[in-house]
């Protein structure tokens, strides 16, 4: 207890580190554009809602960190801060920071959101798996922002920032939980309900790539340390073995992971997502998260708990998520996926909400009112993923 308080006093100084100063006005808001304004009010407005949610509370104080509000939040939120004229971290981030901190600093004292009592067997290391790879991949993206505004400031702290030392140990906690051996040795055995995509069988790859998404993208050399090469090695061997049977979405999720880790992919293999995502784009410029639950076969990963049909129309997590890792990869600048890309961010800026300023998607397992707060979970995603893929095309 005595290094979390540690760990959090000094948290305040070192948000305030990589705080990098905005431009003048928002960039978004002129017509025919997009509003990151409204983007980021309805994001920091989600993130408190989530905050107070009963059912998200957690002991010791915390909120439970989740794959559809947190994770898409953490990594979109600080590339609006020019639209608002920040110089630090809002305080739904501050808040939610301090609580993934406090949980990485409690490690296994921290209870899970799932436990084997309440939810079955195997539950309790589902949850915890998962948090760890969610607590690495937000705290990584923290990181990554202090070392960049580090370099651009030329300033060398004597202290290190309290972001790089809970990223470390969240990674530290995360490597302890990988299989070593089997069948998914290099994964993370993965929270399943049969809610896809994050809490499912097939969630298990899309975790693994997270998580690899997360070494990536962590500054100061990390991909590369001694320490970790048995862990890596695990981890890509499963990434690539498994590649093949996955729905769509898990092997667009490798292509963007493949963009900041390198040997998940080879450059063919990259062309042959662009080609088979691109072959799934709708007329109106979008994709659909329905067509990329579909397999090499044109099987289905995703399964139906009531008698609703599947929505199929354009929704912001498939189109946002399709065009950042296309993007990222550079695949942005061909002849083919380079006019898709094109034609996806245009499909993004036309369908932000103008009354909150979100994207919207649809759950792929049930009939949800999109208006309810639980019904919202999809499109926290999708804004999330639609203002990265915009930000990266700036």
């Amino acid at each position: 207890m005595h290094k979390c308080l540690i760990v959090l006093s000094m948290l305040a100084t070192a948000l305030t580190l990589y705080a990098a100063a905005p431009p003048a006005g928002d960039a978004h808001a002129s017509p025919g554009t997009w509003n990151g304004i409204a983007a980021a009010k309805y994001l920091d407005d989600r993130q408190t809602w989530w905050q107070e949610w009963p059912h998200a509370q957690k002991d010791h104080g915390t909120v439970c960190v989740s794959c559809h509000t947190q994770v898409p939040y953490a990594l979109a939120r600080p590339l609006l801060r020019g639209a608002l004229g920040e110089h630090g971290v809002s305080e739904p981030e501050r808040a939610m920071l301090d609580s993934i901190m406090k949980r990485v600093s409690l490690g296994n004292e921290a209870e899970t959101f799932y436990s084997d009592a309440v939810h079955g067997p195997g539950k309790t290391q589902e949850a915890r798996n998962a948090e760890a790879v969610n607590n690495a991949l937000i705290l990584a993206s923290y990181d990554a922002a202090r070392a960049k505004a580090d370099a651009k400031s030329g300033v060398v702290y004597r202290t290190v920032p309290a972001i790089h030392v809970a990223a470390r140990k969240a990674f530290a906690a995360m490597w302890a939980l990988q299989e070593r051996t089997g069948p998914k040795a290099g994964a993370w055995l993965w929270q399943n309900f049969h809610f896809s995509p994050w809490e499912a069988p097939e969630s298990e790859y899309y975790g693994a790539a997270m998580a690899a998404l997360a070494v990536g993208m962590t500054p100061d050399g990390y991909p590369a340390e001694k320490a970790i090469e048995p862990n890596l090695e695990l981890l890509r061997g499963y990434l690539r073995r498994a590649a093949a049977a996955q729905p769509l979405i898990n092997r667009v999720a490798l292509l963007w992971a493949s963009s900041k880790l390198d040997g998940l992919m080879t450059g063919q293999e990259r062309e042959a997502v662009a080609n088979a995502v691109m072959a799934k784009q709708h007329a109106d410029g979008g994709w659909s998260l329905t067509d990329l639950g579909l397999n090499a076969e044109g099987q289905s990963a995703w399964k139906r708990h009531d008698e609703s049909a599947f929505d199929t129309r354009s929704d912001g997590y498939a189109t946002g998520i399709v065009v950042l890792a296309l993007e990222e990869n550079g695949l942005d600048k061909g002849a083919g996926a380079g006019k898709g890309v094109v034609r996806g961010l245009a499909w993004i800026t036309a369908n932000q909400s103008k009354a909150d300023g979100r994207w919207q998607a649809w759950s792929v397992n049930v009939k949800r009112d999109p208006e309810s707060q639980v019904g919202k979970f999809m499109s926290d995603a999708a804004t999330g993923f639609s203002v990265l893929a915009l930000e990266h095309s700036r």
